[in-house]
């Protein structure tokens, strides 16, 4: 549960900076704001005394009186030719600090200080020489009150806005991390080879792609290790009997058991046990290097259609010697970038397959598609016994007449290098078995 402690304290810590520096800002303007906001008013008040001024009614003498009365907004009227104060509800000495320092400091700013004291002030001629000045004023400390104020508010909700967004970050961290800790468990079961015992997790997203992803490599690894313990358990079986028959006639012969035509028989036995083994090797080799080299596999401009008519041209001979009719419908013409001559051989394994379960023909034909093209090998034999259908393709599986086993998996190997497949089924219309190879447009 590290991680999520790590990404918790990280969405807090951002969290944090984040509000905090957008408390700062606000906090910032804010005084600026309430600044321009009393200047307003100010602005609204000085406005609505000259008018009462200027219009000299008696009956508005009240609404005068109570507005010069009003001790929240310092008031100065004032004139500025003799620097005579007029009118002041302000105390005196600060407001003769104003008319002194007017001219010079103080006209057209928005705050004014004196005596230590800061006020918003808003001046406004009153007379039409503009030699009468008016001044309403406010004392900075209301709004640095109403600042504070603000600010503490501003806290709380701060601190309740954290406490919340921390509480929501855990859930959807927590959510986030759960499936990451159950795979983290799975993984350790694939390490240590327990492939059958990795479960499903329920995420969704790029996690729950990883983990069906996670599931199909277990089970690619569990296949793949058991094919690899069948494949040896089979190698060993193909390689020790030609071996243990090498050996018998090589025992009976240095000890004089075999003698004469015997001798001549097991000396013969022997070369052709010794030429088995040595396919077997030379095809077992072939089949790593497939696996793993990219030396094996050389790729060049390749008609396939000469390919296949190569292929029957080579297998022929067997073909007639079988009485075996070799047939070629529909054969069409189709360039790509293959191995040549390892396409061949895989061209010659599936042929050779076929002449030797066919009863009377081997048809080859093929079919070009929308970027792909279909080549089928068709015998009329008695076809695939179903249960060895799923394991065609695996090394060492020998059917009737098989010889080494590893001839249909060399094929797979070949064409799936290709960038092609390689499928084979039992015809419905009739007896026999089909061999389909599909070759695909290269992006």
């Amino acid at each position: 549960m590290k991680l999520l402690y790590q990404l918790n304290a990280a969405f807090a810590t951002l969290i944090i900076v984040i509000m905090s520096i957008t408390a700062f800002f606000i906090y910032s303007l804010l005084m600026d704001m309430l600044i321009q906001d009393e200047q307003r008013q100010l602005e609204g008040r000085a406005d609505l005394l000259v008018d009462i001024i200027n219009d000299q009614d008696p009956e508005r003498s009240p609404e005068l009186s109570q507005l010069l009365q009003d001790r929240n907004y310092p008031i100065l009227l004032f004139d500025r030719e003799n620097d005579e104060i007029l009118f002041r509800t302000m105390p005196a000495v600060v407001a003769y600090a104003w008319v002194e320092r007017y001219e010079e400091e103080l006209i057209d700013q928005e705050v004014w200080e004196t005596m230590g004291e800061k006020y918003v002030a808003y001046d406004f001629p009153v007379s039409k020489d503009e030699s009468q000045v008016l001044v309403m004023a406010t004392p900075l400390n209301d709004l640095q009150a109403v600042q504070s104020v603000f600010a503490s508010r501003m806290i709380v909700v701060f601190l309740i806005g954290l406490f919340l967004a921390i509480i929501v970050s855990y859930v959807l961290t927590w959510r986030l991390v759960t499936p990451l800790t159950k795979l983290k468990e799975e993984v350790k079961k694939i390490e240590k080879r327990q492939f059958s015992d990795v479960k499903k997790v329920h995420a969704s997203g790029e996690i729950g792609e990883v983990e069906q992803s996670l599931r199909h490599m277990a089970a690619e690894l569990s296949r793949y290790i058991h094919s690899q313990k069948q494949f040896f358990q089979n190698a060993s079986h193909e390689l020790k009997t030609p071996l243990m028959s090498i050996q018998g006639y090589a025992e009976g012969i240095r000890d004089g058991v075999f003698e004469g035509e015997a001798a001549e028989k097991g000396l013969n036995v022997m070369v052709s046990e010794t030429e088995r083994l040595k396919k077997i090797v030379n095809e077992m080799i072939l089949l790593a290097k497939l696996d793993s080299s990219e030396d094996v596999y050389n790729p060049e401009g390749t008609e396939i259609s000469e390919v296949i008519s190569q292929a029957r041209d080579r297998l022929y001979p067997l073909a007639k010697e079988k009485g075996i009719e070799l047939r070629t419908e529909n054969i069409h013409l189709y360039h790509t970038f293959v191995d040549r001559e390892r396409v061949l051989q895989a061209m010659i394994n599936i042929l050779s397959n076929a002449v030797r379960h066919a009863e009377s023909k081997v048809t080859m034909a093929t079919e070009k598609g929308q970027n792909q093209y279909r080549v089928k090998v068709l015998d009329d034999g008695p076809g695939i016994p179903e249960e060895l259908l799923p394991q065609l393709f695996e090394r060492f599986i020998k059917g009737k007449e098989g010889e080494t086993g590893l001839g249909l998996a060399i094929s797979r190997a070949i064409i799936e290098r290709s960038g092609g497949e390689i499928h084979a089924y039992n015809r419905e219309d009739t007896k026999g078995a089909v061999f389909e190879i599909v070759f695909r447009e290269k992006e």
